[in-house]
């Protein structure tokens, strides 16, 4: 009777999170979409005005594509988990897009910082603070994914070795 509770379990705990990061990308998105509106001297632009006159805001649309990626290599990686399918080379494989789209994100985020810090502005320190937290979560994630990627790559390749001994 546990063995066959087990797999619903599993299957179900993979379904939340796997929710939990849709649910993430809609609010990132949503924020990403309303945020500007909001803004100073964007409060009565016209859309047209908002999105295309600010090259920032473009800016940080294009940086915004490796956190999407990344979302949706986990979102693969939660599959794999729900399939028994973890230790596999698709796995390591995402796990790297992982790392490579949180190097990008830092890659922009300095770039961004750049990008604030030559222009003159009474309000840079938020930016500024906004761009380490950006920076401190790729980092985390990035070296998170390298040592899930190392593990996963190792459990890969002795799987692989048992599998041509026998």
């Amino acid at each position: 009777m546990a063995n066959l509770k087990a797999p619903l379990l599993k299957r179900s705990s993979t379904a939340f999170l796997q929710s939990v990061i849709v649910l993430i990308g809609i609010g990132a998105l949503a924020l990403m979409l309303w945020e500007p509106h909001l803004e100073g001297r964007n409060a009565h632009a016209t859309v047209f005005a908002v999105y295309f006159g600010d090259p920032f805001l473009a800016y940080a649309y294009l940086a915004s594509i490796p956190f999407f990626v990344a979302l949706y290599q986990g979102f693969k990686v939660l599959g794999y988990a729900g399939k028994n399918q973890v230790f596999s080379q698709a796995a390591v494989n995402a796990l790297r897009t992982i790392k490579r789209c949180a190097i990008a994100m830092i890659g922009f985020v300095a770039g961004a910082e750049i990008f604030i810090l030559m222009h003159e502005s009474d309000d840079a320190a938020g930016g500024v603070v906004m761009g380490i937290f950006i920076a401190f979560g790729s980092i985390v994630m990035a070296t998170a994914a390298a040592t899930f990627e190392r593990i996963l790559q190792n459990a890969v390749d002795l799987k692989s070795e048992n599998d041509l001994t026998v």
